[in-house]
C-alpha cells in the first residue's frame, strides 16, 4: 500500500482506532498523522471491526494487545519512520513520519509484517519507483540524513580502516525481538576481533546513550586492546565511508551501511536481513527473495511509511518530507555553534535572529567574534576587518514588500566564499550552479515543479505592482531599472552602469523594437538612487507594474544585473545582459558584458533554478516561524499568508523615506 493512501475500512469509512496510551492523545503530531492516514482515534471498548493502536513494544503496549485479544479486534502497530527528525523522540521532537503496520512489528522476525510482505512479494520493479529509490540513496548520503540529524557533517571521524561495531540502547525492542542481550553483543564483538585480526575496532555508541537518555549494551571493560568507544555526534555516512567492515545486531545503522555499499554482518534479524544484502548469523528461512539496494529503499522509505508535511498539514511523499528535514537539519548545523553578526542595521536584527538564532542567540557586535562562534556580516558592509566572515544578503524570493520599506525577508543567503552579486570573486552560488550542471531525476522534477509554481502564481522577489498596462504591438523588450548605487551595479555592471546608459544601449541595438522601461520599485518609492529620463528612449514607462505581469507579455529583457533577468529566464523569455549577473555565463543568456571566464559549465534552466532557489538560500516560514523549503514560502506568498510588518517597522520605513527625500532635495 502506498504511503499516501488512506487506510479506510471495507465500507469506505474511517477506521476506528482505540488507544490505551496517553501519548496518542497528548502528542498532536502523532494524533494528526493518524487522523490524516484514515484513523479515528477513540477511547473505550473496540468491536470486532475496530482496531487497537499500540506504540511498538512500549511499556503500555500490553494493554492494547490484551484489549484486542479480548474484543477480537485487529491491532495497528505504530512506530517512528526510519528518517525521523532532528533530535531523538526522547528530546520531545515530533516525528516526520510513522510506520503503520497491521500484521506485525517491522522489527519482530517471529512473524511477517506489512514491510516484510512488501519486500517479499511487492511490485518493486517499477522503473520510476527504482529511479526515485536510487535518488533517495544519493540524497540521504549527499545531505547526510539519518534517523536523527543533529550532527555536523564536517565533524571529524577516525582515520579510515576501522571495523565498526554498533551498540544499541539497552532493552531496544528490535534487539529483544531478535533474542538479543548483552551476551549477544559481546559475541558480536568477539567475532569482529577474530575475523579482523589486528584491525582497529570502534564501538559506535547510540545517540540516546551519548545524550544520557538510555544505557547501551557495551560497557567500559569491553574496550580493551584494539577496541575503543566512539560516541561523537558525526555523520553516519562519513563514519561508514571509513569502515572496512560493519557489525550490528539490528541497528538502523546497519540499513544505512547497506546503502553506503557495505554488506553488514548481522547478529539479529532486523527487517533488512535475509534479502541477499547482509551476512546473517541467524538466517530467516522464509525470506528468499534477492533484492537490490534500490528495491530495499523503495519498500522501506517510499512505500511503507506515512510521511507528513507539517507546513501544509497533509500527508506527503518521501521526497517532500526530506525537503522539510533538510531545511531543519541545515539550520541546526549552521547555527548551533552560534553567530556573531556585524554590519547589521537595527531593523534587520529581529529577522536575522529568527533565521539564524533559534538554536543559539546571535550576538550583534562590531568587535571580533570569539573562537566558538561563526562570524557573519551584511554583504554590503563587509570590509577587511571582516575577513573570514560569512556574507549575508536577501534571497531571491524575498517578501511581499520592499526591503527598503523594512519589510522582513522570508529568505536569506549566507555565502562563505563571496556574495552572488559580486563577480570579481567566486561565490558559493557559482559553486552550486556548476554542480547542478547534472541533476538527478528527483532534483530535475523538483526544480521544474518549482518553476511552474512560481510562474503560475506570478511570484517575483518583492511581489508588488499592478497588472501590466496595454502594450503596443511589436517586438517587446523590457528594460528593468536598477538602484544605481546598489552593490550589484558597483561590482558587476561594467561600462553600462546607469539606467540611462542601459536604455540607450537597448534602443541603439533595437531601433524598431517597443522598449518598455520599468523603474526599480525602491527608486519609485523615493528610497534609493536611479531616476532616469526615459523620454525618446522608451515607448512605455511601466511605473508601479508587477514584474511578473510584464514578463508574461514581453519577448526579451535587456538588463545590467537585475534579478528580473533571472525571473525572465524562468518564464522562457530571452535575456541579454550588459553586466555580469550571477545567471550570466552558463549558456542561458546572451552576454554583452565581461562575464568571468571561470563560468564554464553549461547548465539547464532546471539546474540554474535548483542552485539559485533551492540550494543557496535559507527560508523561514512566516506562519510557523520554522526553517522550511522554498515551496512553503512560495505557497505562503501565493496565498497571501504573510503577516504584516510590525507598527515599529512601518514607522521606521516612513522615517527612512522622509530622510531619503530630504537627502535627494539637498544633495
Amino acid at each position: 500500500m502506498n504511503s499516501l493512501e488512506p487506510r479506510p475500512t471495507a465500507g469506505g469509512k474511517r477506521s476506528r482506532l482505540f488507544v490505551y496510551n496517553g501519548g496518542f492523545l497528548t502528542q498532536r503530531r502523532l494524533r494528526r498523522i493518524l487522523t490524516l492516514a484514515g484513523y479515528d482515534i477513540r477511547l473505550g471498548l473496540p468491536g470486532p471491526q475496530d482496531l487497537v493502536g499500540i506504540w511498538g513494544n512500549s511499556p503500555t503496549a500490553h494493554r492494547g494487545r490484551a484489549m484486542a485479544s479480548r474484543q477480537d479486534s485487529g491491532l495497528l502497530r505504530i512506530e517512528d519512520a526510519f528518517v525521523r527528525s532532528l533530535h531523538p523522540g526522547r528530546a520531545g521532537e515530533p516525528p516526520m513520519g510513522l510506520l503503520l503496520d497491521r500484521r506485525a512489528m517491522h522489527f519482530d522476525p517471529s512473524q511477517p509484517s506489512d514491510l516484510e510482505e512488501l519486500l517479499a512479494s511487492g511490485p518493486l520493479d517499477d522503473t520510476v519507483l527504482l529511479s526515485r529509490a536510487r535518488d533517495a540513496i544519493t540524497r540521504l548520503r549527499a545531505h547526510h540524513l539519518s534517523k536523527y540529524n543533529a550532527f555536523d557533517p564536517a565533524a571529524a571521524v577516525p582515520d579510515p580502516g576501522y571495523v565498526l561495531v554498533i551498540d544499541q540502547t539497552r532493552g531496544d525492542a528490535s534487539v529483544t525481538a531478535s533474542g538479543g542481550d548483552r551476551a549477544r553483543f559481546r559475541e558480536m564483538l568477539y567475532y569482529a576481533r577474530e575475523e579482523n585480526p589486528g584491525a582497529r575496532i570502534l564501538i559506535k555508541t547510540h545517540p540516546e546513550t551519548a545524550q544520557g537518555f538510555r544505557q547501551g549494551y557495551f560497557q567500559e571493560q569491553d574496550a580493551e586492546g584494539p577496541v575503543e568507544f566512539f560516541a561523537d555526534a558525526v555523520s553516519p555516512w562519513a563514519l561508514l565511508d571509513g569502515a572496512v567492515a560493519v557489525y550490528t545486531v539490528s541497528s538502523q545503522l546497519g540499513f544505512e551501511a547497506i546503502l553506503a555499499g557495505h554488506r553488514p554482518r548481522l547478529f539479529g534479524q532486523p527487517f533488512y536481513a535475509g534479502w541477499g544484502l547482509t551476512e546473517d548469523e541467524f538466517p530467516i528461512t522464509r525470506r528468499q527473495r534477492r533484492l537490490t539496494r534500490a528495491q530495499l529503499v523503495a519498500a522501506a522509505l517510499l512505500l511503507y511509511p506515512v510521511w507528513y508535511d507539517p507546513f501544509r498539514d497533509r500527508l506527503c511523499d518521501f521526497e517532500t518530507a526530506m525537503d522539510m528535514i533538510e531545511a531543519q537539519a541545515r539550520a541546526w548545523r549552521e547555527d548551533h555553534q552560534g553567530w556573531s553578526a556585524a554590519g547589521m542595521r537595527l531593523w534587520k536584527r529581529g529577522p536575522l535572529q529568527r533565521f539564524y538564532g533559534q538554536h543559539k542567540k546571535i550576538q550583534f557586535s562590531e568587535e571580533p567574534a570569539g573562537s566558538a562562534r561563526r562570524k557573519m556580516v551584511w554583504a554590503s558592509k563587509a570590509g577587511p576587518q571582516h575577513d573570514g566572515a560569512v556574507r549575508v544578503e536577501d534571497g531571491f524570493l524575498r517578501s511581499r514588500g520592499l526591503g527598503a520599506a523594512l519589510v522582513p525577508p522570508l529568505s536569506l543567503v549566507a555565502d562563505s566564499s563571496g556574495i552572488y552579486y559580486d563577480p570579481r570573486q567566486p561565490s558559493d552560488l557559482e559553486g552550486w550552479i556548476a554542480k547542478r550542471a547534472v541533476l538527478s531525476q528527483t532534483e530535475e522534477h523538483r526544480a521544474d515543479a518549482l518553476i511552474r509554481q512560481l510562474t503560475d502564481s506570478g511570484l517575483s522577489k518583492y511581489n508588488l505592482g499592478e497588472a501590466a498596462p496595454a502594450l503596443p504591438k511589436g517586438h517587446l523588450i523590457l528594460v528593468p531599472g536598477q538602484v544605481e548605487d546598489d552593490a550589484s551595479i558597483l561590482t558587476g555592471a561594467g561600462e553600462v552602469n546607469t539606467n540611462l546608459a542601459l536604455l540607450q544601449a537597448a534602443r541603439g541595438a533595437n531601433p524598431d523594437a517597443v522598449i518598455i522601461y520599468k523603474p526599480h520599485p525602491d527608486v519609485e518609492a523615493g528610497l534609493r538612487e536611479g531616476a532616469a529620463d526615459a523620454r525618446g528612449l522608451a515607448d512605455v514607462v511601466a511605473s508601479g507594474t508587477s514584474p511578473a505581469a510584464l514578463l508574461a507579455e514581453v519577448d526579451e529583457v535587456w538588463t545590467m544585473t537585475s534579478l528580473m533577468g533571472f525571473e525572465a529566464l524562468l518564464r522562457g523569455v530571452k535575456v541579454t545582459t550588459l553586466g555580469a549577473p550571477f545567471y550570466a555565463g552558463w549558456g542561458l543568456t546572451t552576454d554583452l558584458g565581461d562575464v568571468p571566464a571561470r563560468r564554464q559549465a553549461q547548465v539547464t534552466l532546471a539546474g540554474l533554478a535548483h542552485a539559485v532557489l533551492i540550494d543557496y538560500p535559507r527560508y523561514l516560514d512566516p506562519v510557523t516561524g520554522q526553517p522550511c523549503p522554498v515551496e512553503v514560502v512560495a505557497d505562503r506568498l501565493a496565498g497571501g499568508h504573510i503577516p504584516r510588518p510590525s507598527a515599529a517597522n512601518r514607522a521606521m520605513s516612513k522615517l527612512q523615506g522622509l530622510f531619503a527625500t530630504y537627502a535627494y532635495l539637498w544633495r
